[in-house]
């Protein structure tokens, strides 16, 4: 858990995360990633010096079985307000839009209900659970398939929302992720949707596995060309929370 916080604290403090007075909204989709933020956040508010508060949301898409109890608890224990909003997401996607491809555009309605959610709750800002490989896999899933370098900015104003996302697990590891995860036993919730673990991600999940086995620091390498502004300003620092129309 140290090794998180500490990756989180870097993050905050690189990309100017997070600020006294922040209500921040934690997506909580049920699984390792989105619960670990939330339980690391519940403990940064503590030592970070930062007045802050925190508001848990999951978005139910209309898939069974999903049970929110378990994640329910934890929030009563770590004292975080929880919400849960009933959207029919799935219907849209697999019985109207019958998508033979869904993951774009479920993403694309999942973060205006949660960026929506965020606001009704009175909160100016939403933190996502994306860790280091989201970011390396995002990078190299626009190369491949868009032409284009480009991955999701740590800190990103949305103008027509007037809400800021932020990522403050972007510099953790996956591996500290599941590790982290296990340990502290946390009641990650099943993926009922029909789409998981058959998508381009996970392709490019593997592919990096296989790389990774003969460029043990290809991931490493990766992240510090995100980080290369001279070169490339994928993420740079200095623009870090400026306004992001385009999102």
């Amino acid at each position: 858990m140290k090794t998180v916080l500490g990756c989180i604290r870097k993050a905050d403090t690189d990309f100017n995360m997070i600020a006294p007075g922040d209500r921040i909204a934690v997506g909580v989709s049920g699984g390792k990633d989105s619960l670990l933020l939330l339980y690391a956040l519940s403990l940064y508010r503590k030592f970070s010096g930062k007045d802050f508060t925190l508001q848990a949301i999951t978005l139910k898409m209309g898939l069974e079985p999903f049970d929110v109890e378990p994640i329910r608890a934890l929030c009563e224990k770590i004292d975080v307000p929880y919400t849960v909003l009933e959207t029919e997401i799935a219907h849209v996607i697999f019985d109207v839009r019958k998508e033979t491809n869904p993951c774009a555009l479920c993403a694309k309605m999942r973060r205006g209900a949660l960026n929506d959610a965020a606001l009704a709750a009175g909160c100016n800002k939403v933190a996502l659970g994306h860790h280091r490989e989201d970011a390396i896999e995002t990078l190299l899933m626009s190369l491949i398939f868009e032409g284009r370098l480009h991955t999701f900015h740590p800190n990103t104003y949305l103008s027509r929302k007037k809400v800021t996302v932020i990522r403050p697990m972007i510099y953790t590891p996956e591996k500290h992720v599941i590790h982290v995860a296990k340990e502290l036993d946390l009641p990650v919730v099943h993926n009922p949707c029909p789409a998981d673990r058959h998508t381009k991600r996970e392709e490019i999940k593997e592919l990096i596995k296989t790389l990774s086995k003969t460029y043990p620091h290809l991931k490493d390498y990766m992240l510090s060309a995100l980080q290369n502004t001279d070169q490339y300003g994928l993420w740079d620092i200095k623009q870090a929370g400026s306004e992001d129309v385009g999102k």
